[in-house]
């Protein structure tokens, strides 16, 4: 069942995505005045086709969901009709052309707009940015960061959020440079802290960087709550469930959900007796062996598949719900866009220059690993994760990459430079080298997807 809830909440992610970015194409095209043959969702074998509309235009659902396309007449795809040839899109002007290709990127940013301005009016929750006290050889603190301090704002930006906090703070770590953090502290005074990001290495930026520059979220005291249970993991073989309060740990009383982890890592294929407290009050201990997977830089931790959070009585305080008017979520929703585009612009180039690591290219499974781990958080944390598909969808067809938008648009761009267009040789071996780039790329990525599976 966790399987197809997942596959599901990707499918049903993907598919929006999908034709809004086909509809940006067809739209315009037919703006234009080009004449529109087929519009499929998939590639593949068609499961079902529809005739719709005067140019006898097929809609087409296929087999393999990963993209779509819109086929427009084309005097280079096959013969035209005399009496249509000004309806054919290689007819057009450069400039009919551009505005045809770009629409599809375009449409996904617009969709990404819609989605963020709507959660922005809605409100979304969050937990306020308030420190844990830092490990005392760490950036954070040299800063001077205290437990207590609440982090206003970062390099000038706003941050109500942990979520927001952490965005800041991760666009100046991948620079490397020292950033302004103003806080609040415990006593009420506003200090502004300077906290060093240059020592931050590429295995610190896959993965937890707040914890390398030793910034942690203060969590609540007191018995961590399980919220879920992976399935055929350690946990669902001990006979612990959602709801469970995690009293101790081999006697040792549990101060948080951190807490827990940290012992339960320490005790990879080692029995530990976890004490639970379920329902009215009542103590029960299970015996669990913690999984033995693998860990950072090959050291095996343990893992029971158990999601932890503080108990929801004792998270209350710390919880924030933002949100703006009409108008100043639409402004929102712009910048957030734009913050989000030009940042995964500046993750690709510093992944081909190798200043950050091609781990953090992600395939198919992992996005729909991450679709249905959104989906069973909530409503908001979805339509999040959409929002950020959709813009990492516009950012990468708008790369220069034959075959994709991208690729198209540097070849009008060469031809206005050119006065003619790029020469039909030319145009052949940049599909070559395109389609080798994405099969790079892709290879890339799922074999990503499956070390992370392997290393849980």
């Amino acid at each position: 069942m966790t399987f197809l809830f997942y596959l599901a909440a990707f499918i049903v992610a993907l598919g929006p995505l999908i034709v809004a970015h086909e509809l940006g194409h067809y739209w315009v095209a037919r703006g234009c005045g080009v004449k529109v043959l087929r519009f499929s969702i998939g590639f593949g074998r068609p499961l079902r086709t529809w005739v719709r509309g005067v140019d006898r235009t097929e809609w087409v659902l296929a087999a393999i969901p990963l993209g779509g396309y819109v086929k427009m007449l084309d005097e280079r795809e096959g013969p035209v009709a005399p009496d249509e040839l000004s309806r054919a899109f290689s007819r057009k002007n450069v400039w009919q052309r551009i505005a045809i290709v770009v629409a599809g990127p375009l449409a996904n940013l617009l969709m990404a707009i819609l989605l963020y301005w709507g959660l922005f009016m809605h409100g979304v929750p969050g937990m306020r940015p308030v420190v844990d006290a830092p490990l005392p050889t760490s950036a954070a603190a040299a800063a001077g960061f205290e437990s207590g301090d609440i982090i206003l704002t970062v390099a000038g930006e706003t941050t109500p959020t942990w979520a927001e906090a952490r965005w800041e703070l991760l666009k100046h770590a991948i620079k490397g440079e020292a950033v302004e953090v103003e806080v609040a502290t415990e006593g009420g005074a506003k200090i502004v802290r300077t906290v060093a990001m240059a020592g931050l290495s590429k295995a610190d930026l896959d993965g937890d960087f707040l914890r390398a520059i030793g910034l942690g979220r203060l969590q609540p005291r007191g018995a961590p709550e399980v919220i879920a249970i992976n399935s055929g993991s350690a946990a669902e073989r001990a006979g612990l469930k959602p709801g469970d309060e995690l009293v101790s740990i081999n006697n040792v009383k549990l101060e948080s959900g951190d807490h827990a982890t940290r012992i339960i890592r320490e005790n990879a294929g080692k029995e530990i007796l976890i004490e639970v407290r379920r329902g009215n009050n009542t103590l029960s201990v299970f015996p669990v062996t913690p999984d033995r997977v693998a860990g950072a830089e090959g050291v095996s931790v343990g893992r029971i598949g158990a999601t932890l959070q503080p108990q929801r009585r004792l998270v209350e305080k710390y919880r924030v719900n933002i949100s703006y008017g009409t108008v100043d979520s639409l402004g929102k929703a712009v910048a957030k866009t734009w913050d989000t585009s030009i940042f995964s612009l500046k993750m690709l180039g510093k992944m081909v220059l190798g200043e950050v690591s091609l781990k953090n290219l992600s395939g198919p499974i992992t996005i729909a690993d991450y679709a249905g781990q959104s989906a069973k958080l909530g409503w908001i944390p979805y339509i999040t994760f959409l929002a950020l598909i959709s813009i990492s969808l516009g950012v990468l067809n708008l790369l220069p990459i034959p075959l994709l938008d991208g690729g198209h648009l540097m070849y009008y761009i060469a031809e206005i430079f050119k006065g003619s267009p790029v020469s039909e040789a030319a145009m052949e071996l940049g599909q070559r080298v395109g389609m080798g780039v994405l099969l790079l790329m892709m290879a890339f990525a799922i074999y990503n997807d499956v070390n992370r599976l392997i290393s849980g």
